[in-house]
């Protein structure tokens, strides 16, 4: 792939540079908010390490106006810190994934390798999809209620959909989720299948808090409205 490195910090941007490269990637990198938009609108990146704290304008800002300009982009945020709101904060803003400073080297590969293997099923035909008066276009990473409101979904967010759909007629587990949708243990801790999801809802629902397109089954996970 080509990937994007947004990091201030000169140390760790020059160190993402080469770890990415020697995993054969082509990389290019910037040091700023404002940079990042500018070269993250180019349709010849095919996913942004994008870190939070940025000069100029927040990894935030850069993430939500990127959505707009390109739904497909999947987006992988840096943070230092480990804040349940920070990770909210950044999959409200459209980030697909994200690691806490400091991390491994071989989680950061796997989680870029795990939104590559994303990104290459979309050389799949479209499947769009109606329900409850939304229309889901999951391979533009669309969705639309009404001729005149276009919602734009991150890359995850249509994998959680796309894997719910398939497998409309049973309810899935968060454990499924996270191995078949983030490519994470089944046994990890984590809040970040719930959290993703209630983002999403907030984009696709009527009314999120009475769902009908992604409902909950307790004590079990997630499953689609419509069998």
């Amino acid at each position: 792939m080509k990937i994007l490195v947004v990091e201030d910090d000169a140390v760790l941007r020059d160190g993402l540079v080469d770890l990415l490269t020697a995993a054969g990637h082509r990389v290019d990198a910037v040091a700023d908010g404002e940079s990042a938009l500018a070269r993250g609108a180019d349709p010849a990146f095919d996913l942004l390490v994008l870190d939070l704290m940025l000069p100029k304008l927040d990894g935030i800002e850069v993430c939500r106006r990127l959505r707009v300009l390109r739904p497909e982009l999947p987006i992988l945020m840096l943070t230092a810190r480990g804040d349940e709101e920070d990770k909210v904060l950044g999959l409200r803003s459209g980030a697909d994934d994200y690691v806490t400073k400091p991390f491994g080297t071989r989680e950061l590969l796997a989680r870029v390798e795990a939104l590559a293997r994303r990104r290459g099923d979309g050389g799949e035909p479209p499947q769009v999809i109606a329900i409850d008066d939304c229309t889901i276009d999951l391979g533009r990473c669309v969705a639309r209620r009404g001729p005149e409101v276009e919602i734009p979904l991150t890359a995850r967010e249509a994998a959680i959909l796309r894997w719910l759909f398939q497998h409309r007629e049973r309810a899935v587990s968060r454990a499924e989720l996270l191995e078949r949708v983030w490519n994470s243990s089944g046994d990890l801790a984590t809040r970040t299948v719930d959290m993703t999801v209630a983002n999403l809802r907030q984009k696709i629902e009527r009314d999120p808090s009475r769902p009908c397109i992604v409902i909950t089954v307790k004590r079990i996970g997630y499953a689609w409205g419509e069998p």
